[in-house]
């Protein structure tokens, strides 16, 4: 099950990045009216430099944690095994 599981689950990463940075540019964009900076930006400061890293790894984080829960509980309910189990749960 873990072999079959793992292509839906790097799907799943693909589509967490994508909503994640989705997400980050909806917030950052209320944070601030410029670019988020890149840590080669010149004129950036490097405190807004590590607020949008921090924003922005904090984001993905929970995007990816939320949507590979959701993949694991949806595995579950459909074939009654959790991702990477190797035996049916009893519940």
């Amino acid at each position: 099950m873990t072999l079959i599981y793992k292509p839906i689950g790097l799907i799943l990463g693909i589509l967490g990045g994508i909503a994640g940075r989705q997400i980050f540019n909806q917030i950052w964009q209320r944070v601030d009216d410029e670019e988020p900076p890149e840590a080669t930006t010149r004129d950036s400061s490097l405190k807004r430099i590590l607020a949008a890293v921090a924003l922005q790894g904090l984001i993905f984080a929970v995007v990816k944690a939320l949507i590979q829960r959701g993949g694991a509980r949806t595995w579950k309910h459909f074939l009654g095994v959790w991702p990477g189990e190797k035996r049916p749960d009893p519940s």
